[in-house]
């Protein structure tokens, strides 16, 4: 059965076992979200929740979503998402979903928009290797090196690895295991690392892959 649930990062820590084992874990607030629509096939042509997420100031809210919060019978919220309505079915608008839906040791798969790091080169990008520091080569050590032969082909092939934008991008990660569900603070510990920057969204699913 598919779950799923927004929430927002807010750090790393560690937590030790019974055993005195140590395992690094992200800090996600984890819902509630409510859900403000549902989608149906007759109406829609599918089925889907729109679930909202995060407290937001009344006057930063426009008119249209100023009303479907109030027709949904909630506060404004900052994030709006559609997900999967596989299990939660008998959920209506106005609905809570909350962090206790997962459970201790259960896999999941993380997905969240990559943490930016504008315009850079080959060696932070692609982890090419530095070009000599003798012999001639320079003055720079750290560009892209051959483009290719001169007479043939005469051009760049591509999707030759180049320097360009870097990061902010949607990343999932997958098989990542819930350590600590904390439902009096809705909070998820996810073992491992997660996709990025404090505060950003992130949206926590039953992993596919979980039974392979």
């Amino acid at each position: 059965m598919k779950k799923a649930i927004l929430g927002k990062k807010l750090g790393m820590t560690q937590v030790f076992t019974a055993d005195g084992v140590v395992i690094p874990v992200t800090v996600v607030e984890a819902g509630p979200c409510f859900v403000i629509q549902k989608k149906t096939i007759d109406k829609d042509g599918y089925e889907s929740l729109v679930v909202a997420f995060d407290e937001k100031r009344e006057k930063l809210v426009n008119k249209p979503d100023a009303g479907q919060f109030k027709k949904a019978g909630i506060t404004p919220k900052r994030f709006v998402k559609e997900i999967d309505v596989d299990a939660y079915k008998d959920l209506n608008v106005g609905s809570e979903i909350k962090c206790s839906v997962f459970d201790e040791g259960e896999k999941v798969d993380v997905t969240g928009i990559t943490r930016g790091r504008g315009f850079t080169g080959v060696i932070q990008r692609w982890n090419n290797a530095r070009l000599k520091m003798s012999h001639g080569t320079g003055p720079v050590h750290r560009e892209v090196g051959s483009m290719g032969a001169n007479s043939t082909p005469s051009r760049v092939f591509k999707l030759k690895k180049m320097p360009g934008q870097y990061g902010n991008e949607q990343v999932t990660i997958q098989n990542l295991q819930v350590v600590k569900v904390d439902e009096a603070r809705n909070v998820l510990l996810i073992k491992g690392a997660i996709p990025g920057n404090r505060n950003g969204l992130v949206l926590i699913k039953s992993a596919v892959k979980a039974g392979k």
